[in-house]
């Protein structure tokens, strides 16, 4: 055995069918003895064997076995292909697959030598020269063995140079083994690395005649070739660590700044959720943050000294609210009010005298059958003919719409729309439902939904009157008396409009007190929209108990010109025809009950 540094080699045998069995016999020994005499593994000398005849077949590749034994029991169980000799393609084969790193070769700058021994004993039945030249310009170092009737041309046109070195012809089978020894020779160096200073830092790595050196895994070789330096694997900005990289002998870790954690990626941080201890006596909220909290409180509340606990936020004294009147402070806001007998105005602080109120006013529409389609376009007119004269915005007056017949439909509520046009148009929109008159169902909903916070009435502790507007043309199909009871016990105060047939006895159980001044009625649709001045907002509004007390002249003024917009209304009716007399009679009688209501105050 001779030592040599690590070589790859792999043995390119022809087994044609002129290779008699008993001289193959004594090539697979020639093999085995020159595997006998190298160090392998697979950091010293790697092996790999290849037979041709008219194909190639790899027997094992430089990366299948690296202990000489599974080398020879793999050497051992080769059956000869006993066909033709295409020692060109084998060569090929050994240049494209068996000298691939894929296979088990050692990269190329680590300057190990590919060597491939070829074992023929005829001529090639194809060209090799060409295909020799490319394989030894890919860096093999081929030597070519003839043995018997080997055609010495072949051989040279195979051989790397100098061809005295690398091409043998052996006369006979028997004398291979003879020559094997030889030729081991040729593979055998001097071991530099053991017997000369090579000045390696980590590793020395002898090759015929040479050597190089090598660094422990970790490291990088210096361009001195000799020493060595730490690898710096966070240098290259590649190793995705989302906060810190930090280098190991050739790796790296990733590592999370105080107050946060790495997560299962490896590279990713997420921060410590120090609330989630719930150890942090915030009365409120928690809030994390990097090496710890904070406590927050909710909107309208003030973070006390302790830093834990909270309290309410009187907005009245820390903010300039403008309200005229008085400011009242909530959860988180505020709101202004005004004194008794006046109504703010639209901007939600300045409060007004017996001017038109801000109210939550929902009209509850007939839309039964008998009211037929084209007076049903007069009663959406009639509407925007109310919507009109309001102030409408989100701080001052509200408008909801609800329809019924055999069953009720709001169309909008209180929290809808935020103007007149909007409503107006909403309104037009509207379609007509037919079917029956369930009044009272009408009511049931209005008092249950169309006036509740969540449609859009403000809070009673507001004092925005809640106004309720019944219109109907004939007798209700249900009850009403119940729920137009508990709609003013609510607090809504109710007017009711009749038209046509409408009852009088129901339209007077419908309306707030006094009655007369709540109620009104038209003989039919043509001529209800003179109607719509009487329901001009325009006099304060009661307190909500019942009777309207007259607190001021502002009142008695509102009197007076709800008596004048009556008296125009009379005017009107007496140009139509004989069957509006029971309204004419009506009305003078509710004329005179208001002014001797109007004397019995004074």
């Amino acid at each position: 055995k001779c030592r040599t540094g690590p070589m790859d080699i792999v043995f390119v045998i022809d087994s044609s069918r002129s290779v008699r069995p008993f001289e193959f016999e004594i090539m697979r020994q020639f093999m085995m003895d020159i595997i006998g005499s190298l160090d392998v593994g697979p950091n010293a000398t790697r092996v790999g064997v290849i037979q041709y005849s008219s194909q190639v077949q790899n027997i094992f590749s430089l990366k299948t076995f690296f202990t000489r034994a599974d080398m020879e029991k793999a050497i051992n169980s080769i059956v000869p292909l006993s066909q033709g000799t295409m020692t060109g393609l084998a060569i090929q084969y050994a240049m494209n697959v068996a000298f691939t790193t894929q296979e088990g070769a050692r990269p190329l700058h680590k300057k190990i030598p590919r060597i491939a021994i070829i074992v023929t004993d005829g001529r090639p039945q194809d060209r090799v020269t060409e295909v020799a030249t490319q394989a030894r310009n890919a860096g093999i170092e081929i030597y070519a063995v003839g043995i018997q009737r080997a055609d010495m041309n072949s051989l040279r046109a195979m051989a790397s140079p100098p061809l005295e070195e690398h091409v043998f012809l052996v006369e006979s089978f028997e004398l291979i083994q003879q020559f094997g020894k030889q030729f081991q020779d040729k593979l055998c160096a001097v071991d530099v690395c053991a017997n000369q200073e090579h000045g390696c830092q980590h590793s020395c790595v002898s090759t015929p005649g040479s050597f190089y050196c090598e660094c422990n895994p970790g490291y990088r070789l210096n361009v001195d070739g000799k020493t060595c330096s730490p690898i710096d694997a966070c240098a290259d900005g590649r190793h995705g660590c989302q906060h810190q990289c930090v280098s190991t002998r050739g790796s790296y870790s990733c590592r999370c700044r105080a107050g946060y954690y790495l997560n299962q990626d490896k590279k990713s941080c997420s921060m410590i959720d120090y609330c989630s201890f719930r150890n942090h006596s915030c009365q409120h909220e928690c809030v994390s943050i990097p090496n710890g909290h904070y406590c927050r409180c909710r909107s309208g509340f003030t973070l006390q000294p302790d830093s834990r606990s909270c309290r309410a936020t009187d907005l009245c004294n820390g903010v300039d609210h403008g309200c005229e009147f008085k400011c009242v402070s909530t959860e988180g806001s505020f709101y202004c009010v005004c004194p008794e007998g006046q109504h703010l105005q639209a901007d939600g602080k300045a409060c007004s005298k017996c001017g038109a109120g801000h109210v939550d006013l929902v009209m509850v529409i007939d839309g039964s059958k008998s009211v037929r389609p084209q007076n049903f376009e007069l009663v959406k007119q009639f509407v925007n003919g109310i919507v009109d004269l309001l102030e409408v915005s989100p701080h001052g007056t509200r408008v909801g719409l609800v329809q019924y017949s055999s069953r009720v439909r709001t169309e909008f509520p209180l929290n809808k729309y935020h103007s007149a046009d909007e409503i107006k148009k909403a309104v037009m929109e509207v379609e007509y439902m037919e079917k029956g008159t369930m009044t009272g169902l009408a009511l049931k909903h209005m008092v249950e939904h169309s006036f509740s916070e969540l449609e859009g009435a403000r809070p009673l502790s507001h004092n925005i009157p809640r106004i309720g507007l019944v219109f109907t043309d004939g007798r209700s199909q249900d009850d009403i008396s119940e729920w137009a009871r508990r709609a003013k016990e609510s607090g809504i105060v109710m007017f009711a409009v009749g038209v046509g047939k409408a009852v009088e006895e129901e339209l007077r159980a419908i309306a707030s007190e006094p009655v007369e001044q709540h109620f009104s009625y038209s003989a039919d649709f043509t001529t209800m929209t003179h109607l719509v001045e009487n329901f001009k907002l325009n006099i304060c509004p009661e307190e909500g108990k019942g009777e309207m007390e007259i607190r001021s002249p502002c009142e008695c003024e509102a009197l007076v010109q709800f008596q004048t917009n009556t008296v125009a209304i009379l005017q009107g009716l007496t140009e139509k025809n004989i069957l509006w007399a029971r309204s004419l009679a009506q009305m003078t009688a509710r004329l005179e009950d208001l002014e001797k209501q109007i004397a019995d105050k004074k």
